[in-house]
């Protein structure tokens, strides 16, 4: 490297993000159950939508987004102009921290967070605070403790990566309220859509100027390959946000899919509907085996083991049966393994798999 030619400070501190894996050495068949996709893939509609696009590749997308805007706030009872999108969720969560956050300042977390907001607050050159969780929930008594003058932004996922766990509306609320004054609070809503009549914060984004709310195409509504997200702010923070967003960062590909993915809440529903019933399912089936979980609200769960040698152990049988799941050593939970919630098929296998593992221990 260059003495001469350097990034940015603290650039170099970052630790890459790792997703979770989708190959096993020597094992041609594969279950992946480590990154929280649908198991069901995209709607026939979206899939239809996205193959229309095919004759327009030459086009330049859109830049303000109007129709994917309008049908989002259509479906959610938003108003349209208060809607950035992005690609992927992860986009507009990044540009909220370039936007309101820098050097002497501090962008806070829980623990067991997910692990982009750390790297977010660094490539703004902003100090990345990391606050304790209680047992594995988010305590909002925590986060307002760690709060100062320095405080610019406070993400919290809700439900919660790799948790899986949630708290109340009321505890948002307050939350919020109790911020200081420079301070926004950013609710990642990634897997809002796995909660019966949940606006992932959006009533609480009316009701205040300090709260913005993210959704994301990645998880429910099965296209996590296209990268697709949307966020939803006070007009103020919309509009600077527009400001620093590229012209054309989603493609005529992306926008028309996601149009008709969110347009089709049947296949919405259906989707929340299985994965809850597979989520209880899995869940009780593993504590019978001695491998609790906490309640969880979202696409997957958290297993808990005795011992990170037990977890670690575990996964490694799993992939031997072609099985794979999320280790989470990296959020502080080396005792855990992060289990997506699949079909019924592939719920059983995990199911069968830890069984005999438990048999072999």
């Amino acid at each position: 490297m260059s003495d001469q030619i350097k990034p940015q400070p603290g650039i170099l501190d970052i630790a890459l993000y790792e997703g979770g894996k989708s190959h096993v050495a020597g094992v041609a068949n594969v279950v992946k159950l480590s990154s929280n996709e649908n198991p069901f893939g995209a709607s026939d509609r979206t899939k239809e939508a996205f193959a229309r696009t095919v004759h327009a590749l030459h086009r330049y997308p859109s830049t303000d987004h109007l129709s994917l805007r309008t049908a989002i706030a259509e479906v959610h009872g938003l108003d349209a102009g208060r809607i950035i999108c992005g690609a992927g969720s992860g986009e507009v969560l990044a540009s909220i921290c370039q936007a309101y956050a820098g050097p002497k300042d501090e962008v806070l977390f829980t623990e067991h967070s997910f692990l982009m907001y750390p790297i977010y607050s660094m490539t703004a050159g902003a100090t990345p605070v990391e606050v304790a969780e209680r047992e594995r929930t988010v305590d909002v008594d925590a986060i307002l403790s760690a709060c100062n003058r320095r405080t610019k932004i406070v993400y919290l996922a809700n439900p919660a990566n790799p948790t899986g766990t949630m708290i109340s509306a009321a505890e948002v609320a307050r939350l919020a309220e109790s911020l200081p004054p420079q301070a926004l609070l950013v609710l990642d809503g990634a897997y809002a859509e796995y909660v019966e009549g949940y606006d992932g914060g959006a009533s609480l984004v009316d009701a205040r100027d300090n709260v913005v709310m993210t959704r994301t195409f990645s998880k429910v509504y099965g296209l996590g390959g296209l990268r697709v997200g949307w966020g939803y702010g006070p007009r103020h923070v919309i509009d600077v946000l527009n400001r620093i967003r590229g012209p054309f960062n989603l493609s005529t590909a992306q926008l028309e899919a996601a149009e008709a993915a969110v347009r089709d809440q049947d296949f919405v529903a259906r989707c929340r509907s299985e994965n809850t019933r597979m989520r209880s399912w899995l869940a009780n089936a593993l504590a019978e085996l001695g491998v609790p979980s906490d309640t969880s609200m979202a696409n997957f769960i958290l297993a808990r083991f005795a011992s990170r040698e037990e977890a670690e152990a575990c996964d490694a049988f799993l992939n031997a049966q072609g099985l794979i799941v999320r280790r989470v050593a990296g959020y502080k939970l080396p005792h855990c393994l992060r289990i997506t919630i699949g079909d019924e098929s592939s719920c059983r296998q995990v199911a069968h798999a830890v069984a005999q593992f438990k048999g072999v221990r």
